[in-house]
């Protein structure tokens, strides 16, 4: 059977759904959270569609999963005036509050979201496409960021609960929260990345505007009861609605302190410009990326067609760290595109439920259209596709394409496509690959494929001046989550991990006297009063 007819037959019927990952009904959300209340909405909805088409009597149609509110610049302005509120220039209930206080609201809200697990695992499924294994694995490592964020802050506070003296001076150094943070996610995880910034944000004190991303929106609602529940009025708000619309009044406020944004990088450059008081401003932004893989003539040819299929295809390659370009040596390419077009081909394709699953719908719309344009244009200036059914598409579903040999003239070359095409290149000279890269925009991360030490040596020194992570023979990724996580260039701003990513959203501040008798004794007695949680010795286990 041919790509094009395993294609043809990829869509149901809506009868042969498995029971187990239907949704018991559609989901429309008429409500949204501000200052600690479901408020109701009755205005203009957006009505949710899913990659996943159904053979209907009229053929393939979209599944409708649900709605939810597209709120104006009234309700967004009140959820901006309810974050400021709670926050009230750091006089509030939650920055003033002791440390274990917020870690036992964040524990809290953590036990309440286990209990929708199974129906957050399903909207990951139904809203973006997600295999049902990656949505299990999305919903479980959020758990454990959650989890170690924790204990990290917990570890952070313990080496701030004494006094340190110098010169004289007697000084308690700890951090304190930045303000109201607009916070922006990613479709293609839209739980896990936004909670990588939404939950160190919380949890060091700060207060929050929460827009959920486009794609990926229905499947926070089931979360609003615990936001509401487990944390202070006005701490947590979400606003829905078109972003263009939206966000920018709410940067020009000025009342935004921190912007977090997981998306574009022209995006992030045009709400920074908008904020009056850019100073003022901290950005923690993970943005564009072309993540770019060098497979030498010394490499282990097996291995680096293997890590290229992960890397560039897993999500059907929708990730910031996915490989989007291959250089390939010129003695080994031929060899190469051989046992990657075979690799492709075993690759199973179907809908999100199927087992071992690895290729499924995309969820945005335009993207088929977007891919078959990077195609075409590509093939206009010298590229073929190598493998049979690259390209291939009909509705949501794109098969991948290995696009070879691609150079400086093709979209493929340079944009970042994120989605199923594997642009190849081939050099002749390490200096060509380096040279990419230094001319690049982009810095996230390369990946290296050699077996030789030396030659290794040679890569590694110039490229981790050019990008954040350089990976040797593996694909690129962002885990382990206490590694850093960032870019060069305009692939990021700021630094995620476990550890960093509760830095980002604080700042240290301290307490300092002269060390004298009088000074001591009236330390002394805060301390052991319990007044103040700042100035605390007080131990976390």
């Amino acid at each position: 059977m041919s790509v094009k007819e395993i294609i043809a037959e990829l869509f149901i019927a809506e009868s042969q759904i498995p029971e187990a990952f239907r949704l018991e009904k559609e989901l429309h959300q008429s409500e949204y959270l501000c200052n600690g209340q479901m408020k109701p909405w009755n205005g203009d909805r957006h009505t949710v569609l899913s990659p996943i088409c159904i053979k209907t009597a009229n053929g393939l149609e979209r599944k409708v999963i649900g709605s939810y509110p597209i709120c104006g610049q009234k309700e967004a302005d009140e959820a901006l005036e309810a974050a400021v509120k709670a926050y009230d220039n750091g006089r509030g209930e939650w920055p003033t509050i002791s440390v274990a206080d917020r870690i036992a609201c964040v524990e809290h809200f953590t036990h309440e979201i286990i209990e929708q697990k199974n129906l957050v695992v399903k909207l990951l499924m139904w809203e973006i496409g997600k295999s049902h294994a990656d949505s299990v694995k999305e919903f479980d490592r959020t758990i454990e960021y959650i989890y170690a964020t924790i204990d990290s802050l917990k570890e952070l506070d313990r080496q701030s609960s004494r006094f340190e003296i110098e010169q004289g001076i007697v000084a308690q150094i700890r951090r304190s929260p930045l303000g109201v943070v607009l916070c922006m996610g990613p479709f293609n995880y839209p739980l896990n990345e936004t909670f990588t910034t939404l939950i160190p944000a919380l949890i060091m004190g700060n207060t929050l505007l929460f827009k959920p991303p486009k794609h990926g929106t229905l499947l926070h609602y089931p979360l609003l009861e615990a936001f509401k529940k487990c944390f202070p009025k006005g701490v947590i708000n979400t606003i829905y609605g078109r972003g263009s619309t939206i966000v920018p009044k709410l940067m020009q406020s000025g009342q935004i302190n921190v912007l977090t944004l997981i998306g574009s990088s022209k995006v992030a450059d045009e709400l920074k410009k908008m904020h009056p008081k850019v100073n003022r401003l901290r950005a923690i932004l993970g943005l564009d990326a072309k993540n770019a893989a060098i497979i030498t003539a010394k490499a282990d040819l097996k291995l680096a067609i293997q890590e290229t299929v992960l890397g560039a295809l897993s999500f059907n390659g929708q990730r910031c760290t996915a490989l989007k370009i291959v250089f390939v040596h010129r003695s080994l390419v031929d060899e190469f595109l051989k046992g990657l077009t075979e690799a492709v081909a075993q690759l199973k394709i179907g809908l999100p439920w199927d087992q071992g699953v690895a290729l499924t719908p995309l969820p945005e719309p335009n993207k088929p259209v977007y891919l078959k344009e990077c195609i075409a244009d590509a093939e206009a200036h010298g590229a073929k596709v190598v493998n049979p059914g690259g390209g291939e598409s009909l509705e949501s579903f794109v098969y991948p394409a290995i696009v070879y040999p691609v150079n400086d003239k093709m979209k493929l070359y340079t944009e970042e496509q994120f989605g199923p095409i594997i642009p190849v290149a081939a050099f002749d000279e390490l200096e060509e690959p380096i040279q990419y890269l230094i001319n690049s925009t982009h810095g996230q991360q390369v990946s290296i494929f050699s077996q030789d030490k030396d030659e290794l040596a040679h890569l590694i020194d110039p490229l981790v001046n050019q990008v954040s992570r350089v990976n040797i023979n593996c694909q690129c990724q962002r885990g382990p989550d206490v590694f850093p996580f960032t870019g060069r260039k305009d692939s990021a701003e700021g630094t995620l991990s476990v550890f960093d990513a509760i830095r980002s959203f604080s700042i240290r501040s301290l307490v300092a006297t002269k060390l004298n008798d009088s000074n001591k004794h009236l330390l002394n007695e805060i301390v052991d009063s319990h007044s103040s949680n700042f100035l605390s010795t007080k131990y976390l286990f």
